[in-house]
C-alpha cells in the first residue's frame, strides 16, 4: 500500500482495478487534466499512487452529486497543486457531507407523479429554468433536483415571465456562489490549515467529515435567515418609496 511519503508503485492496470475504473477511463481522465501524470520509471513504465487514487475518489463523488466533466474539470482546476492524498481526503469527505441531495433520472410519468401534475412542455421550459429539471439524452427522461422539485412545482402557478425567472436565477446562482467561496476560504484557512499540520491519520479525516457535517445545517440556516432579514428590509425600503 502506497503512501503519501511512498513512490508510486501502481501500474495503469493496478490502479483501475483498485478505483473500479477501466483502464481507458484513467487515460481519458488523463487527457482531459483530471489526473496528474504518472511518475515514468525504467521501460517507460507509468507508475501511479494514493494521490491518483484519492483524486479517482474526489471525481466520483463530484460525478455522484450531478457534476458533469467539464465543471468537474473547472472544479479541480482551482484545487492547490500540491494537494497530498490525504488532502483529497478530507476534500472529498467536505464535500460529500455538503453536497445536497443528488438529482436523479426519471421518465416524464414518474416525474409527474412526484410532482403531482402534469407537465407539459411550457411547465417544463419553467422548471428548466429554475433549474429544477434537465433534458437528458434518452427522449422522454429528465434530470431532477430533488431538493427543488417541490419548490419549482409552487411557482408554476405564479405569474412570472420566462425571462424574469431566469433573472432572478442569475441573480441569486452569482450572490450565493460569492457567499460559497468567502464561506470555504474562511473554512479552508480557518479549519482546513491546521488539519493539513497535523500527521496524516484516517481518524483526522473522519473527524473533518463530521465537523463539515455539524456546519452544514448551521451555516444554511444563518444564511436563510440573513436572506430573510435583508429581502424584507428591501421589501420594506420598496413599499416606501411607492
Amino acid at each position: 500500500m502506497t503512501t503519501d511519503t511512498e513512490e508510486p508503485t501502481l501500474t495503469v492496470d493496478e490502479l483501475a482495478a483498485r478505483a473500479g475504473v477501466t483502464v481507458r477511463t484513467i487515460r481519458f481522465y488523463s487527457t482531459k487534466g483530471l489526473l496528474p501524470p504518472p511518475v515514468i520509471g525504467p521501460r517507460r513504465v507509468g507508475h501511479y499512487g494514493q494521490a491518483h487514487l484519492s483524486r479517482l475518489a474526489l471525481i466520483e463523488e463530484l460525478q455522484h452529486q450531478g457534476m458533469t466533466l467539464a465543471a468537474i474539470e473547472r472544479y479541480l482546476e482551482q484545487l492547490p497543486a500540491d494537494l497530498s492524498a490525504h488532502d483529497l481526503a478530507i476534500h472529498r469527505a467536505v464535500v460529500a457531507s455538503w453536497a445536497p441531495d443528488s438529482a436523479e433520472d426519471v421518465e416524464l410519468a414518474e416525474l409527474e407523479r412526484r410532482a403531482g401534475r402534469a407537465l407539459g412542455e411550457q411547465e417544463l421550459d419553467r422548471l428548466a429554468a429554475m433549474g429544477v429539471v434537465a433534458r437528458t439524452q434518452t427522449p422522454g427522461t429528465y434530470r431532477v433536483d430533488l431538493g427543488l422539485l417541490r419548490l419549482g412545482v409552487q411557482l408554476l402557478d405564479v405569474p412570472i415571465e420566462h425571462e424574469t425567472i431566469l433573472a432572478a436565477r442569475t441573480v441569486l446562482m452569482e450572490h450565493t456562489r460569492s457567499a460559497a467561496h468567502e464561506l470555504s476560504r474562511l473554512f479552508r484557512d480557518e479549519v482546513w490549515g491546521p488539519y493539513r499540520e497535523r500527521e496524516s491519520d484516517p481518524e483526522h479525516v473522519a473527524a473533518m467529515r463530521s465537523l463539515s457535517a455539524h456546519m452544514q445545517p448551521m451555516v444554511v440556516q444563518a444564511l436563510v435567515t440573513a436572506f430573510q432579514r435583508s429581502l424584507k428590509e428591501e421589501l420594506r425600503e420598496w413599499l416606501k418609496e411607492g
